[in-house]
């Protein structure tokens, strides 16, 4: 793999520090929520950036579902807050059963 840049790892920092914030917060009021995780490529950042939620079960991801757009307000605004602006934020934060080796 090759080596990040200073600009790309300020921004694999900046991500994860967001990532891991509304991790914690999913958590307490999701229920049913195992992880979050995301993927990214630094040269097309932000326009790449995609976090999943990963959930337990069919049932607890159904019941979630309608939480979905105040999450993707709350990723949007936490990016903001640093400095980066989505155009769309739709298309940044999923809610899923799949997770990072499926």
């Amino acid at each position: 793999m090759k080596k990040l840049s200073a600009v790309q790892l300020k921004q694999q920092t900046l991500v994860f520090s967001v990532a891991d914030n509304l991790e914690a917060q999913g958590r307490e009021e999701l229920p049913g929520m195992v992880q979050c995780w995301f993927t990214v490529e630094y040269h097309q950042f932000p326009g790449s950036l995609l976090l999943r939620f990963q959930f337990e079960n069919e049932e607890l991801l159904s019941a979630a579902e309608p939480e979905l757009r105040k999450w993707q307000r709350c990723l949007s605004a936490a990016l903001l807050k640093k400095g980066v602006v989505l155009k769309d934020m739709r298309r940044h934060l999923v809610f899923t059963l799949l997770g990072p080796e499926d």
